[in-house]
């Protein structure tokens, strides 16, 4: 389903930055997914492997380098990056979803 622009009925918060989108705001709603903010929608925001979630783009240390049009789509997000088995996550994590690269 493609993004919607609506006038927000009730308060939410926006799936790329984390932040309150207040009631009669604008902004671009989805069935099933949730709301963002506009100037968030011409954001690409890539997804972490390990949990799904943002991997935080506007936020990251390499965003200055990054071209998320060409770089790999395998980010870890801050909180799975920092959680005790990090490394283990992200390898279980790509091995279950590119089950190819473990044919060889």
């Amino acid at each position: 389903m493609s993004w919607r622009k609506i006038t927000m009925k009730f308060p939410g918060t926006c799936l790329v930055c984390n932040e309150k989108i207040d009631a009669n705001e604008v902004g671009l709603w989805a069935k099933g997914q949730g709301v963002k903010h506009e100037k968030c929608a011409e954001i690409k925001e890539l997804k972490c492997i390990v949990c799904g979630g943002p991997a935080g783009c506007p936020t990251c240390e390499f965003q200055d380098n990054c071209d998320r049009n060409i770089v790999s789509q395998l980010c870890i997000c801050k909180k799975c990056s920092n959680s005790e088995m990090s490394y283990e996550s992200y390898i279980t994590s790509v091995k279950k979803k590119f089950p190819l690269i473990n044919s060889a």
